[in-house]
């Protein structure tokens, strides 16, 4: 159910960003028991002379950056849920990038259940009738 959208220093590659989007559903799921087939990720490339950290672009800093931000309904995980996504992404990222200026984020909107959904219901429809369902 969650967005994901997640924007990276460097040139588009398809590949890269089908193996970011696959492992980044891996991590949503075991660290935010998000199910992966309501998950919708979105990657963008941005060149790196163009994305400035510190006061100097990433490029002339020879390092890689990205920022993640996701949306998922508020008080469905925990603080230690949250710490433990976040340094399991920026982990990841490691991996996929190489050297990654400190300046690099991950960022979690907790929403209201009414104010999110997909496919025409809100989060909030879908638990109340979750809910009626099963009495």
């Amino acid at each position: 159910m969650p967005i994901i959208n997640i924007s990276i220093a460097g040139e588009p590659d398809p590949e890269r960003s089908t193996k970011i989007a696959a492992r980044l559903s891996e991590l949503t799921q075991s660290h935010l028991r998000k199910d992966p087939s309501v998950t919708a990720i979105i990657v963008t490339y941005v060149d790196p002379r163009h994305w400035f950290a510190g006061g100097k672009s990433i490029a002339s800093q020879q390092l890689d950056s990205f920022w993640l931000d996701i949306k998922v309904v508020d008080g469905t995980n925990t603080k230690q849920e949250l710490a433990g996504y976040i340094e399991a992404t920026f982990g990841a990222f490691e991996e996929f990038l190489g050297k990654l200026h400190p300046e690099s984020y991950v960022l979690v909107h907790e929403v209201p259940a009414a104010a999110y959904g997909y496919g025409g219901k809100t989060q909030e429809f879908r638990y109340i009738s979750g809910r009626l369902a099963a009495s």
